[in-house]
């Protein structure tokens, strides 16, 4: 009799996380949808819709060469960008402990935003849901246990919309015509394989070093200081990232593949390795 009673027991479980999990999922996505929404209202229009390489006479010899590599004249300015994402995601501060991920994401590159929604695998059958975003100058970044347990949360501080919007700014790469002159952006000279590029979005200015490969792509860009978690306080710390595997998408040639890492004094520890699997664009023109 009692062993009847364990196997029921054991059903009724099973059933209530099977209705937690697709609940759970629900709620998400409506936040998901919500905030997707938020973004697209946000958009600006944009100008010139086409890229001309005029525009680029008189920038840094590295950035026309990066420009005339990575663009046709003519090619259409993008608006917005949809990609999925397949990668680990280390979740120690010390040492190697790689979490499995896949993700979505909605870019809109006028006004500059994003939304990055991700499960990363905690354990087996146990996720992480995640959004990293940035919408209407404010950063925000939310991390629940199966989307109901919120176990992170930073919203809005200067130093979250900083570290956001360098996020943003890194990931042109995947977007290039938003680092055009035109999109807002000011290069400046270093040598002859790097430059300074700077955006500002609101009271918000950033600046990456771009360090390009023998072809003329971005191979790494570098942040002098992001914000992150030190134990209980924000701490601003060089932080960078690599990129890799390119092909052309949508007349574009852009990375495939990317890491990311906060620079210790002992070396670079990488906290991000993924790779996009999907990725369409919307245009001005």
């Amino acid at each position: 009799m009692w062993i009847r009673w364990i196997a029921i027991i054991g059903v009724f479980i099973i059933v209530c996380l099977g209705i937690a999990a697709i609940y759970s999922g629900y709620r998400w996505q409506l936040d998901t949808d919500k905030l997707r929404a938020r973004l697209t209202n946000g958009q600006e229009i944009i100008k010139p819709k086409i890229y001309d390489q005029k525009e680029i006479e008189g920038l840094p010899a590295p950035v026309q060469r990066f420009f005339r590599t990575v663009l046709k004249d003519g090619q259409a300015i993008a608006s917005a960008v949809k990609l999925s994402q397949q990668g680990q995601f280390n979740m120690s501060e010390t040492e190697a402990k790689w979490s499995k991920f896949t993700a979505t994401q909605l870019v809109i590159t006028q006004h500059p935003g994003f939304d990055w929604d991700a499960r990363i695998q905690m354990a087996p059958g146990v996720n992480a849901f995640v959004h990293d975003t940035y919408l209407l100058g404010e950063g925000n970044l939310q991390a629940s246990l199966f989307g109901l347990f919120t176990v992170a949360k930073m919203h809005g501080t200067p130093e979250s919309n900083q570290g956001e919007l360098l996020r943003f700014f890194a990931e042109t790469a995947w977007y290039p015509t938003a680092l055009l002159p035109s999109q807002g952006v000011r290069w400046e000279a270093i040598d002859d394989t790097s430059a300074r590029a700077t955006m500002t979005d609101g009271t918000t200015t950033v600046s990456l070093v771009f360090q390009f490969n023998d072809e003329g792509a971005i191979a790494t860009i570098r942040a002098e200081g992001r914000y992150r978690m030190d134990g209980d306080k924000l701490t601003a710390m060089p932080w960078g990232g690599r990129f890799g595997e390119y092909s052309v998408r949508n007349g574009m040639l852009i990375p495939l593949k990317g890491e990311v890492g906060w620079e210790h004094p002992e070396g670079t520890r990488l906290y991000f390795k993924g790779k996009i699997t999907e990725i369409s664009y919307e245009f001005a023109a």
